[in-house]
Order: C-alpha cells, then structure tokens, then sequence
C-alpha cells in the first residue's frame, strides 16, 4: 500500500471521528482569512507548508497546501494550545529547522529528496518523546487531520456529502383525508 493510499483510508476511517466540532470551529476561523495574533510566524508557516507538502504531495489529488492546512495548524495551535504546550511547539519546530539544516539549507530551501530524506529521518526515529520528533509527530496528526477534514477532500477526494441526498424545503406532504364516521371527523 502506498503512502497515499493509506492516508486515504487513515483519513476516510477518522475524519471525522477526531474532535469534528473542533475541526469544523478552526476550519471557519480560516476562511475568515484572519491568521490568529498569537500565531505562528511566516517563517514557520512557510516550514509547516513543506513538511505538510512533503507528507502529501500534489498528485491526483491536491496537496496539503493547496487545501490550506498550514493555516489550519496555525489556527489550531493559536487558539487551542495553552501557552505552555504553544511554546513547546513553537521550539519543535524550531528543532526540526536545525535538523533541517543539517542537511545544508533551510527545509523550504531543500529540493524535494532532501526534503523527504529529512521528514524519513524524524519518521524512522526510536525515541518519539524528545525533539525534534514529539513535534514532528504531534505536527504530523494535525496535518493529516486539516488534510481529511477540509472541504475540497472530503467532498472531492473522500466523496463525504454532510447532507447526503438532495434536500428540498418544498416537497410536497401526503395529505391525511379525513373519515367520517357517526358525524365525527377522524385523522
């Protein structure tokens, strides 16, 4: 199985079984196109538009930028971490941008197999509690998470109708006729 295939199904299986009200609530704060004040800079956003990229590419179906899920983690770790678990975030991301260097550049600045050498590195670490790979990881399930819940995937990609079936406000009632019976109408 692919590691596309098996984030569709991953995704298909828990979209909306994980926090959908959250989802939802974080999904209309990024329409607003309001990035949070407390948020992530642009050069963070612009090191979790990469990692989010290279986890799921363009292919046949869109990447992760392209549904806007950094703006989703944004939203998310602005508005539902404590200051505390942001900060923590905030230097996990920071540590995957030193390991990042090591490589030579800045993980935006790597072309896509240096990136992706990178991202197997952090995903073939032993040790998932220390960093640079606790936030990784925690970045990981919020990337595949934004990814499954946003609109143009769930409808497009997974073929989720919220509403499935055509509603109409006007359809017609069956009109109950009334039966007479001894001068006393019944239903």
């Amino acid at each position: 199985m692919e590691r596309r295939d098996l984030l569709r199904a991953f995704g298909a299986a828990t979209a909306l079984a994980l926090l959908p009200h959250d989802a939802v609530a974080a999904w209309a704060r990024v329409a607003t196109g309001l990035r949070p004040s407390n948020g992530l800079s642009d050069a963070q956003l612009a090191l979790v538009g990469a990692v989010a990229d290279t986890i799921i590419p363009r292919t046949d179906t869109p990447s992760a930028t392209d549904v806007d899920v950094p703006a989703f983690v944004n939203v998310v770790v602005a508005e539902n971490y404590s200051d505390d678990e942001r900060a923590a975030f905030l230097s996990g991301l920071d540590a995957i941008e030193a390991e990042a260097k090591k490589s030579g550049a800045a993980l935006i600045d790597l072309a896509p197999a240096a990136r992706a050498g990178v991202i197997e590195g952090l995903e073939s670490a032993n040790d998932r509690r220390a960093d640079p790979n606790r936030t990784y990881w925690r970045l990981k399930g919020l990337i595949v998470h934004g990814y499954f819940t946003s609109e143009p995937v769930m409808k497009n990609v997974l073929k989720f109708e919220v509403m499935p079936g055509k509603f109409d406000g006007a359809a017609p009632m069956p009109q109950k006729t009334a039966h007479v019976e001894g001068g006393h109408a019944h239903g």
